[in-house]
C-alpha cells in the first residue's frame, strides 16, 4: 500500500510585530512572505520565517506613526508544488485574514525568493495596493507567470546581480512584461550581491522601507524610486541600487 499523505496544517499569520510605545489604529499592513522551495510538502522552514523578522521589525518601527502592522506569514508547507501554487494560495489566504481582522485597509505583499513569486502571483487581490519581490524565484519560462492582474498596484522587484539561486534575468523579463501592462512597475539591481541580499543589506532594507511607506501611506518616494517608476524600460527596470541608499532617503 502507498504511503498516505498527511493533511497540511492551516496557514497562519505570525503575531503582529510590535514596537515600543502606544500603538495607533492599524491603517496599513505589510505581509512578509518567506522563501520556500519549488517542490516540497515538508513543513515550512523555521529559519526562513526567522529571517524575515528583522525586516518586519524595521518596517513596523518606521511605519509606527502611520499605523503599520507587519506580519510574517507561516505557510502550510515549504513548496510551491507546480500548479498547486501553494505558497501563493497561502498569501491570498493571509490577505483575506488581514481584511477579516483589520477591515478595508491597504496591504503590501513583500516576499523573498519563492515568497517573491508568491507576492507577485497573489498581488491581484483587491486589498493589495503594492508588491515587493526581493530576489524572486521564477520558472525558466517566466511568461507562464501572469502579470495583468498587477494593474493598479505599485510593483518593485529587487535582485542581486550575482544571485546563483534565482536568475536575475528572469525577474527582468517578468518586470519587462509587467511594465507593459502596469506602468507603476520598477526593478532595482544590487550589483555583486547574491540571493540573500546580505552584502548590501542596509540599502535593501532602506529601499523596502521607503517603498512600503510610500505605497501604503502616500509618502513621497525617495528620488531613485520615483525615477525608476517613471522611467521607460529598460532604464527603470535595471536601476542600480546605489551604495549608501537610505542614509538620506528624501534628501
Amino acid at each position: 500500500m502507498g504511503q498516505r499523505a498527511l493533511p497540511l496544517p492551516a496557514p497562519r499569520l505570525g503575531r503582529a510585530v510590535k514596537t515600543a510605545g502606544a500603538q495607533p489604529a492599524v491603517s496599513g499592513v505589510v505581509l512578509l512572505l518567506p522563501d520556500g522551495e519549488a517542490d516540497s510538502h515538508r513543513r515550512p522552514s523555521p529559519l526562513s520565517y526567522a529571517l524575515q523578522l528583522p525586516l518586519a521589525r524595521t518596517l513596523a518601527r518606521a511605519g509606527q506613526e502611520d499605523g503599520l502592522a507587519a506580519h510574517v506569514v507561516r505557510y502550510r508547507c515549504r513548496g510551491w508544488n507546480a500548479t498547486d501554487a501553494q505558497l501563493a494560495a497561502d498569501a491570498e489566504w493571509a490577505v483575506e485574514e488581514v481584511v477579516r481582522r483589520y477591515g478595508d485597509i491597504p496591504v503590501c505583499l513583500a516576499g523573498h525568493g519563492m515568497g517573491g513569486r508568491a507576492a507577485l502571483r497573489a498581488g491581484g487581490h483587491p486589498a493589495v495596493n503594492s508588491v515587493l519581490a526581493m530576489a524572486p524565484w521564477l520558472p525558466e519560462d517566466p511568461s507562464v507567470e501572469p502579470v495583468k492582474h498587477l494593474l493598479g498596484r505599485r510593483v518593485l522587484l529587487v535582485h542581486g546581480t550575482n544571485d546563483a539561486h534565482s536568475d536575475p534575468e528572469l525577474s527582468f523579463r517578468l518586470a519587462e512584461r509587467a511594465k507593459k501592462t502596469n506602468r507603476d512597475t520598477c526593478r532595482f539591481e544590487v550589483h555583486s550581491d547574491g540571493h540573500a541580499l546580505r552584502q548590501h543589506r542596509s540599502e535593501v532594507v532602506a529601499l523596502a522601507t521607503d517603498f512600503v511607506q510610500g505605497s501604503l501611506f502616500g509618502r513621497a518616494y525617495a528620488r531613485p524610486v520615483a525615477d525608476a517608476l517613471a522611467a521607460p524600460p529598460p532604464l527603470g527596470l535595471r536601476m542600480p541600487l546605489a551604495a549608501g541608499f537610505g542614509r538620506s532617503l528624501r534628501a
